[in-house]
């Protein structure tokens, strides 16, 4: 029989779905998804040192709080690539979310529920057709991947759906040698795939149940449907990831021609030296991401937030400076904001929300972060996030890195 204490869990989570804090959300979802559903979303290259480093860094940086004049009321919004945010949090492009059936398409609902923006991986499980269809606010995110052709389809596709920008992830290997060993992800999933993990299922019957509707059982999509023309069937995971590696990786001449074609907002995700943030400005640019790919590209490159001061000096007064990777509070968010960030992504945060409970965990986890970034403006003494400066932080010697440039 279940522990006494498992059952007042249980009915407590029946009572409150409301988690408060994102910690909390990655329990939960640590409890409800199958084992290897779960590694996949913890999973990072090699030893972990950047995945690790990626949250470590932010207890680094202190506050210097102004304790008289704090405004009654803050504001908290700002303005990325052309869109506007109720406040500076915006969704990081994810691969296939088969955390819960409705995938992208619930993570779209939820933050348009609270106005924020959304970036829709080409490796996402949902065409890009339903998600602008619940949130008018969409970045498509492409890889390098395939011939020019190909690659502008994809773009004309995500602009006749009606997607407001483009975002180029530039940094990704899909790094297979993690010390703790590699998710296990099938192919497809088929009888052999679901038989597999049967065992995984039993012991996690809620998320089993969730993909059953109408009395037929859901089957988790696990091809990329973005990467082909509109209602063709799209390759599966690895095939996509086969036809990328044997794709030639871009070069800046090759970014500044889709940066032409597509002619509108323009983001350069994986930004982490200042000779690449330069050039991005260079071939027209209008945003980049300081991002090191959540720790699941080349381990050992520093945590995002520690390079991005020197990025945001550098070019911030040329684009929409961004940060993603180690976000987990509202208190990050600002620190993010005071080195020169206009907003920040989320990636884990918000899919360890869906795993917890669906579009309302994504929601649940969005306004954790929106009220910690508004409980930490008022501490701070300051009105308008606008405000944020250097001034705000206590940063110890050597925490920045700055290099290339």
């Amino acid at each position: 029989m279940p522990k006494i204490a498992t059952l007042i869990e249980r009915a407590s989570f029946r009572r409150n779905p409301w988690f408060e804090t994102v910690e909390e959300a990655q329990r939960r979802a640590r409890k409800r998804l199958p084992r290897t559903v779960y590694s996949s979303l913890i999973a990072g290259s090699q030893a972990g040192i950047t995945v690790s480093d990626n949250t470590a860094a932010f207890s680094e940086l202190g506050f210097a709080p102004h304790v008289v004049g704090a405004k009654a009321e803050r504001n908290l919004a700002t303005k990325v690539m052309g869109q506007e945010l109720p406040f500076p949090v915006m969704i990081s492009p994810t691969g296939v979310q088969a955390v819960d059936p409705d995938g992208e398409v619930a993570v779209a609902r939820a933050a348009a529920a609270r106005g924020t923006a959304m970036g829709l991986s080409s490796f996402g499980s949902k065409p890009v057709e339903e998600v602008t269809a619940v949130n008018d606010k969409i970045f498509f995110q492409i890889y390098w991947l395939g011939s020019r052709e190909d690659i502008l389809a994809r773009a004309q596709r995500a602009r006749e759906a009606g997607c407001e920008g483009l975002i180029v992830t530039t940094d990704w290997v899909f790094n297979v040698g993690r010390d703790w060993g590699s998710p296990e992800i099938p192919e497809k999933v088929d009888v052999k795939a679901l038989a597999r993990m049967a065992p995984e299922l039993a012991v996690r019957p809620r998320y089993a149940l969730d993909w059953i509707r109408g009395g037929k059982i859901i089957i988790p999509d696990l091809t990329a449907p973005n990467l082909v023309h509109r209602g063709e069937t799209g390759p599966t995971f690895f095939g996509a990831y086969y036809q990328w590696m044997n794709t030639p990786p871009p070069t800046w001449e090759d970014l500044e021609w889709l940066r032409e074609q597509w002619g509108g907002e323009f983001m350069v995700k994986g930004i982490t030296r200042l000779d690449d943030a330069k050039r991005a400005v260079d071939i027209g640019a209008t945003a980049i991401s300081v991002s090191n790919h959540g720790g699941n590209n080349l381990d050992g490159t520093p945590a995002s937030i520690r390079v991005l001061g020197p990025i945001a000096d550098a070019v911030g007064g040329d684009l929409d400076v961004l940060l993603d990777g180690g976000i987990r509070r509202g208190s990050d968010v600002v620190k993010a904001l005071a080195l020169g960030a206009k907003a920040v992504m989320i990636g884990r945060a918000y899919l360890w929300g869906l795993a917890a409970n669906g579009q309302a965990g994504v929601e649940n986890v969005l306004d954790l972060l929106r009220m910690g970034v508004d409980s930490t403006m008022m501490g701070l003494g300051r009105g308008d996030v606008a405000e944020l400066s250097r001034d705000d932080l206590i940063i110890p010697e050597g925490f920045e890195r700055s290099f290339g440039g």
